[in-house]
């Protein structure tokens, strides 16, 4: 089963050009609703006017290099190893929910453009990445989502919110269920369509869209904290700092001169008091 491109089979029953189109369709589909996204919550908008007027803020000029640095830095901390989260187990699953969705979504195109190709990897890779988004999802959706793990609330409580992720995970498991028994068309294909077509269709209705806007916040968040302008937000002080302490009297009266670091408190055990 992990050697053989179930592509293959398919293409005896459906013609290569007709699974070639609905690819096609489906990366349509991405790009309106990403767009209809962006215009309908004006976020493209909401992010350069407040690039605009965090400039005018700025109280040094950020070099070009310093800004590709930046750049470089949130490419491998934000984007190819998700730095920002700290809880390990958030992070594993969305590294595995994220290269195996990367995994899958490419080999189902070249396999598809390329049925004619002997080659075993490809083949192997799709169904890893299909492994990888299913192990991923199905341990964020069980076990970490916030709702479920700090909030109480059941695991199968679904809003449409969830629909990006649920569809996501539905296109894997139905896709390795066809695999599995054989390929060609099937109760298991056709459902392995289906959700891949709400996954797809659905995108604006997901979040979807900011997964474009996340490494650009957080680029555009790096260079406030470099060129001064933190979003007009106060600098991290040092409480123990008598500059500080004289700026801010209230800081000795009420806590001394040498205030204890209270830390991140909110990650000091984990939420399972439900």
């Amino acid at each position: 089963m992990f050697s053989s491109n179930p592509f293959v089979t398919l293409s005896e029953v459906i013609s290569p050009a007709m699974m070639q189109g609905y690819i096609v369709l489906m990366v349509l589909l991405v790009v309106g609703g990403t767009i209809l996204d962006m215009l309908h919550k004006k976020s493209a908008k909401y992010f350069f006017e407040n690039a605009k007027k965090a400039q005018k803020s700025a109280k040094r000029s950020v070099s070009s290099g310093e800004k590709m640095s930046i750049a470089a830095s949130v490419l491998v901390n934000e984007v190819l190893t998700s730095g920002e989260f700290s809880n390990p187990r958030r992070r594993l699953s969305h590294l595995l929910t994220m290269y195996g969705t990367i995994i899958f979504i490419v080999t189902t195109a070249i396999m598809v453009f390329s049925p004619e190709s002997t080659s075993t990897l490809l083949p192997q890779l799709w169904h890893i990445g299909a492994l990888m988004l299913a192990v991923g999802g199905y341990w964020f959706w069980l076990f970490i989502r916030v709702d479920v793990s700090a909030e109480g609330l059941p695991w199968f409580r679904f809003e449409r919110a969830d629909l990006f992720i649920l569809s996501l995970l539905a296109t894997s498991t139905f896709a390795l269920i066809w695999s599995f028994t054989g390929g060609g068309l099937s109760v298991f294909f056709a459902l392995f369509i289906l959700s891949s077509t709400v996954l797809f269709g659905g995108v604006y209705w997901s979040k979807f869209a900011h997964m474009f806007f996340k490494p650009a916040a957080a680029h555009q968040k790096k260079i406030t904290v470099a060129d001064g302008s933190r979003e007009n937000l106060p600098p991290d002080y040092d409480l123990t700092d008598p500059e500080v302490q004289r700026k801010f009297p209230d800081i000795p009266t009420y806590m001394g001169k040498n205030p204890p670091n209270m830390g991140l408190c909110i990650k000091a055990e984990r939420p399972n008091h439900y």
